[in-house]
């Protein structure tokens, strides 16, 4: 069995008399991977990495990290643990060097060295005397995640680390957790509502709605847990005929748009059978999408 950097068990979590934000919540982050974090918008994710950080205060269950319980031992476990929740704090005026090296000053113990190691892997080293303020919002969370490096820590904790960020600044974020983690052994644990971005970063995923766990395990086993069917989208200049053919094969079949219509197959095999007998009415196929069956499953998970 592997080992458990994080480990929660019953975990429950109220800010008013009579609701429960986290319910008999039990995370399981194994040393080592990146562990997706997933939910809708105010499910609980940053409430949870509140209580994992002792910012909140329990009101039931265990909390262990690092193989000891987070109230006995959390000075100890924070030095080892980096952070980094919703936007940075940084100071706008001054350039990323100052600005890492006013974070060392309050963690003490940090050289030099480390303040340019951590530019260097954030990919910053080429802008590290120009102003913060000068920085693209992505740039502004690179410096955060190095600000959260400075101790080299084996835990990291990032909250929606992607929001906000334009494609170039999200597939830099994405690189750079995958090199931390494979290159320098980290273990990553990221909150997120954005399914297609724990797909392509995470090893591991937990499933929150509403303060409770629905889904956790490794995301190929997620990935295996879908129907074989395929949702598929047809566009062409034949909504009519398309449906007609459709109907003919046994498939039902849902317009979309005027040139859009759904419909649901049993095999991947079936695609060829359908676009061949369309073709074959002399009907005209400008685009056929297979929907993310995954993002459904999310869906219906995490849907009231």
């Amino acid at each position: 069995m592997k080992e458990l950097l994080i480990k929660t068990k019953n975990l429950d979590f109220s800010y008013t008399k009579g609701k429960k934000d986290i319910k008999n919540l039990s995370l399981e982050v194994p040393k080592g991977s990146i562990y997706g974090f997933l939910g809708p918008n105010g499910s609980g994710k940053t409430t949870t990495i509140r209580l994992l950080l002792g910012l909140l205060k329990k009101n039931g269950g265990t909390i262990e990290i690092f193989d000891q319980l987070i109230e006995k031992s959390r000075i100890e476990s924070l030095s080892k643990i980096g952070a980094l929740i919703e936007n940075p704090s940084l100071y706008e005026n001054l350039n990323a060097h100052e600005n890492l090296k006013i974070a060392a000053n309050y963690r003490g113990n940090i050289s030099k060295e480390r303040i340019d190691e951590v530019l260097e892997i954030v990919k910053l080293t080429y802008a590290k005397g120009k102003k913060v303020k000068a920085y693209s919002l992505g740039m502004k969370q690179r410096l955060g995640l190095a600000i959260s490096l400075l101790s080299n820590p084996e835990l990291l904790i990032l909250d929606e680390p992607t929001n906000g960020l334009d494609p170039k600044g999200i597939i830099e974020m994405r690189s750079l957790i995958k090199e931390l983690n494979q290159e320098h052994g980290t273990t990553i644990f990221i909150s997120s509502h954005l399914l297609s971005e724990i797909e392509k970063t995470c090893t591991h995923v937990g499933i929150i709605r509403a303060g409770e766990m629905l889904f956790q395990d490794t995301v190929k086993v997620l990935q295996e847990s879908q129907n074989d069917t395929l949702k598929v989208e047809i566009e062409t200049n034949d909504i009519k005929t398309v449906a007609s053919v459709l109907e003919t094969l046994s498939f039902s079949s849902e317009q979309v748009n005027d040139h859009t219509i759904a419909t649901t197959l049993q095999h991947k095999k079936d695609i060829t059978t359908v676009i061949d007998t369309i073709r074959n009415r002399k009907v005209e196929i400008y685009q056929i999408k297979i929907m993310n069956n995954l993002e459904e499953l999310f869906l219906s998970l995490t849907e009231n």
